[in-house]
């Protein structure tokens, strides 16, 4: 459990009567409004799924990835070994063995390589979870120790009409909420421009190959 999660009880409570202030509308001109229009979401709802994100899974994710990697290097090594013959279905073989090891294990296109970059993405997405959670649990923290949360508590008693002293103090937590929740969406989609590249699906890569015939040699490809 880390701070957000401890926070989690009364931050919701508070972001829950925020939501119920800004169903009625924030205050024209404020700030909030391009980050609902951005967000289409409200800070309750918001952070209520931003919850469910832990970095534990992903940094798992990479391991088990990792140890995938293990295997491949197994099989590499087994077909790196040379033949112990000669003729036209040694050399035949041992080129298809030097293609099989290209798209195995050369450079990051190879399935080793992939491999490696999809395991440190999750590294980095574990790493961008942690983060974000530290920064909205920051927060939470202090959004629930500001007077605009006091605003917010009595302006959603039972039986009292909410001014607009309510809604104000709603827009200022929702917008200080959501900005928070936008950088880390940022972050995010800057993870996934950067990476996508390197988890592009792999594809068969040809070497071309000599194969023996009568009257010459041919280049074919496999």
């Amino acid at each position: 459990m880390d701070a957000l999660d401890r926070l989690a009880e009364p931050g919701l409570d508070l972001l829950a009567r925020v939501d119920t202030l800004l169903a009625a509308g924030a205050p024209e001109g404020h700030r909030l409004w391009p980050l609902l229009r951005r967000m289409q979401v409200l800070p309750g709802a918001a952070v209520r799924e931003f919850l469910d994100l832990h970095p534990a899974p992903l940094t798992d994710a990479g391991h088990a990835v990792r140890r995938l990697v293990r295997g491949y290097d197994d099989t590499c090594a087994l077909l790196g070994d040379q033949v112990a013959w000669s003729g036209a279905a040694a050399s035949a073989y041992d080129e298809a063995r030097a293609t099989l090891l290209r798209h195995l294990d050369e450079g990051p296109e190879s399935l080793v390589g992939r491999l490696e970059s999809m395991a440190s993405y999750a590294d980095a997405l574990a790493g961008w979870v942690e983060g974000s959670r530290v920064a909205l649990a920051r927060a939470l923290a202090e959004v629930l120790g500001s007077s605009e949360a006091v605003a917010v508590h009595a302006a959603t008693r039972p039986g009292v009409h909410a001014g607009p002293a309510g809604a104000s103090a709603a827009a200022e937590i929702a917008t200080r909420i959501l900005g928070v929740l936008g950088v880390a969406y940022d972050g995010a989609e800057t993870l996934l421009r950067q990476w996508g590249p390197s988890l592009a699906e792999t594809v068969w890569r040809d070497r071309p190959a000599v194969a023996p015939h009568y009257g010459g040699t041919t280049r074919i490809g496999y």
